[in-house]
């Protein structure tokens, strides 16, 4: 399957929230990420979601906030994951700004050219990317 959302998590559901309307879905990276979802519960039965299983977490790049140098801040938004900037590559308006996890995981993020240069970001340095629980789209493979 092919899919325009840059960012994918692949991984297995480690735990889940249940609710009568929403639900709140953890999936872990085989890097040790954890990625924080909220999805319909009619979703999480209809995909068969459930500790253990294989999941996909997509995130658009637009989508995905960059953070420059350690964070002292806490934020709403349930996923903060820490790593360093491994590539950008700017463009007229945007640039991609690519940042590396621990786990080896590549996250990439689209920011204005100016957000790049406010935020000093660079190859290697310190950085952290933040997204919301309702941006993450989970799939499952068809068995």
């Amino acid at each position: 399957m092919n899919i325009s959302a840059r960012n994918v998590f692949s991984g297995t559901v480690t735990h889940i929230t249940t609710g009568p309307v929403n639900s709140q879905v953890e999936l872990t990276t085989a890097g040790g990420d954890k990625i924080i979802a909220v999805v319909t519960s009619t979703s999480v039965t209809e995909l068969g979601l459930a500790p253990g299983k294989p999941a996909n977490a997509y995130v658009k790049a637009p989508w995905v906030i960059v953070l420059a140098g350690p964070s002292e801040i806490r934020f709403s938004a349930r996923n903060h994951l820490a790593g360093t900037v491994h590539t950008l590559t700017k463009g007229a308006v945007n640039s991609e700004v690519v940042v590396k996890l621990p786990g080896g995981t590549l996250v990439s993020a689209v920011i204005t050219n100016e957000a790049v240069l406010e935020l000093a970001l660079k190859p290697d340095a310190p950085a952290a990317v933040l997204f919301k629980a309702s941006h993450v789209i989970l799939g499952v493979p068809i068995q």
